[in-house]
């Protein structure tokens, strides 16, 4: 067994112990692979194994591994800062957009998605704590933005995402994270996904309701500065 093979089978046995322990049943988990600054072989590897949704943060590296696999049927979710002056490539080339947090971004999105790929799936990403410089709407300044979005014909309003303040410990974990859950509970059942949920607090967010994990360092091991050569 090779070192990846491993640990895509331990984050596996981490995502079946969790949801067991929270009640749920696995299958309504979906584990998106964070692979920015991994190279198109690791994805292509972790692809083999099964894997079918990856997260890109920076543009130009995904749309160069997207051409390198395009013959592999994968879903990718575009997970980082979103600038309006890439709003374009992202509407192609990608089929989830987790880090929605103004109506600009939203009106370009789905002005520039080309109709014969229908509805982007969009995420509202939630601010729960006043971290300075971090992006994310304010939890009193959500339900407008989710209006507007929701009137916007190029877009699908999926649900919502979040990355908090590291915290330590399970219980002080999922209780950040169960804040996003309650948030959820005013949209309509079509856009009930959670979009929380890394490497270090898989298991809180399992428990907190979580529906996509976004696992980078426990699939891929520790990761390359970006810009680092593979």
């Amino acid at each position: 067994m090779t070192a990846l093979q491993a640990r895509v089978r331990g984050v596996h046995q981490r995502l079946a112990t969790a949801a067991a322990q929270a009640g749920r049943d696995p299958k309504d988990l979906t584990l998106i692979a964070v692979s920015k600054t991994q190279p198109a072989e690791a994805v292509a590897t972790l692809a083999a194994l099964g894997q079918r949704d990856f997260g890109e943060n920076y543009l130009q590296e995904a749309l160069d591994k997207q051409a390198a696999l395009s013959a592999l049927a994968l879903q990718w979710h575009f997970i980082g800062a979103l600038q309006s002056n890439k709003t374009r490539p992202v509407s192609e080339h990608f089929s989830w957009v987790h880090t929605i947090d103004r109506a600009k971004l939203a009106e370009r999105l789905s002005a520039q998605r080309p109709k014969a790929l229908g509805p982007l799936a969009v995420c509202v990403q939630v601010k729960l704590d006043p971290e300075p410089g971090k992006a994310g709407v304010a939890p009193d300044a959500l339900a407008p933005l989710l209006d507007t979005i929701e009137r916007l014909p190029g877009l699908r309003l999926a649900g919502l995402m979040t990355l908090p303040a590291p915290r330590e410990g399970f219980e002080a974990q999922r209780a950040s994270l169960a804040r996003l859950t309650a948030l959820a509970k005013a949209l309509p059942e079509t856009a009930r996904v959670l979009s929380m949920g890394m490497s270090d607090d898989l298991e809180a967010a399992v428990a907190a309701g979580a529906t996509h994990l976004r696992l980078g360092t426990a699939l891929f091991g520790p990761r390359q500065p970006a810009g680092a050569s593979p």
